[in-house]
């Protein structure tokens, strides 16, 4: 209990620079009560008030929280939800954030995640992440490629990239914890080729054998090959139509501290990988509001946005 604490503690005052002045809301589930009661005892200490409400597992990443609970994260200065579903791609999480709450997500956070990966530095973090960030922004196109076969071209120009860097300090910011990713929304209707996804996948976890191959054209994932992952995977996007299947995110992870666990909070964190995600874009500036945003991991990709080499088979090549 006492790591828990104090990885709290790091990601209340380091990460979230929660003040004496602040209130804060802690929003968790009955599988992660035990992560929101180390925060709400280090919150009390550290806000002017503090208040924990717990709430029934969701069913999918992206659902929405009961209406009293959304309303609850707009009445607050600092947010953070340790829970078993993601609510970083919610109207909830926006809405609040509109506000000008602070509002950090932390979608299937496990306690030993929690002590490991709160211990990083998130200043360097921070640094490497604004690099790439800087870079997508001046880019028109990313292309990846693997040596399983993945080749698959995202049209960017013009979009904004965010830097999610795990320090949640400014007001109306929102982001993960832990955290460490470049992130942004493909140009809608324009990616094309095939992603060979060998890491994990955001609700199904960790792949243990065969990759799962998706075909991509026009914007839309389109076919579905590999083991019972990638039955899984179609069948969790194809229950909200065709706009489940839009791609919806490119993101590129620098968390030096992350590992692969199946948990995918922490994998599209892990330096050396990148994740496309399918589903609901609205939070990146797009028109896909689906309640569905599900990630893939891919292992050793090399990377390129126009000319610039980001990556190669998993390096890192920005300081």
């Amino acid at each position: 209990m006492e790591a828990l604490l104090s990885a709290a503690k790091t990601a209340l005052d380091t990460c979230m620079a929660l003040k004496k002045d602040e209130t804060l809301l802690i929003v968790t589930d009955d599988n992660k009560r035990t992560i929101g009661q180390a925060l709400y005892t280090v919150g009390q200490k550290l806000a002017k008030e503090a208040l924990m409400v717990t709430m029934p597992p969701a069913a999918v990443n992206g659902q929405e929280p009961p209406e009293s609970v959304a309303k609850l994260m707009a009445q607050f200065d600092v947010v953070i939800c340790p829970t078993t579903k993601s609510l970083t791609h919610t109207d909830a999480r926006r809405n609040a954030c509109s506000v000008g709450t602070r509002v950090a997500t932390m979608p299937g956070i496990t306690e030993e995640m929690m002590g490991r990966t709160l211990k990083a530095d998130y200043n360097q973090i921070a640094e490497r992440t604004d690099k790439i960030t800087e870079i997508l922004n001046a880019g028109k196109v990313a292309r990846i490629t693997t040596k399983l076969g993945s080749d698959l071209t995202m049209p960017i120009d013009g979009i904004r990239a965010i830097s999610s860097t795990g320090l949640v300090r400014e007001k109306g910011m929102g982001g993960n914890l832990p955290s460490g990713e470049s992130f942004l929304m493909p140009e809608e209707g324009k990616s094309n080729g095939v992603l060979f996804i060998d890491a994990s996948v955001a609700t199904i976890g960790k792949i243990n054998g065969t990759p799962l191959k998706v075909t991509i054209i026009d914007g839309f994932a389109v076919k579905f090959e590999g083991g019972s992952e990638a039955q899984k995977l179609e069948e969790a996007l194809s229950a909200f139509g065709k706009k489940g299947m839009t791609v919806a995110e490119l993101g590129i992870g620098t968390n030096h501290e992350a590992i692969i666990t199946g948990q995918i909070l922490e994998d599209e964190k892990v330096m050396g990988t990148i994740h496309v995600a399918w589903g609901n874009n609205i939070g990146m500036g797009g028109t896909c509001n689906v309640g569905v945003h599900i990630d893939g991991v891919v292992l050793e990709p090399t990377l390129y946005v126009d000319d610039i080499k980001i990556m190669e088979d998993g390096r890192l090549l920005i300081d």
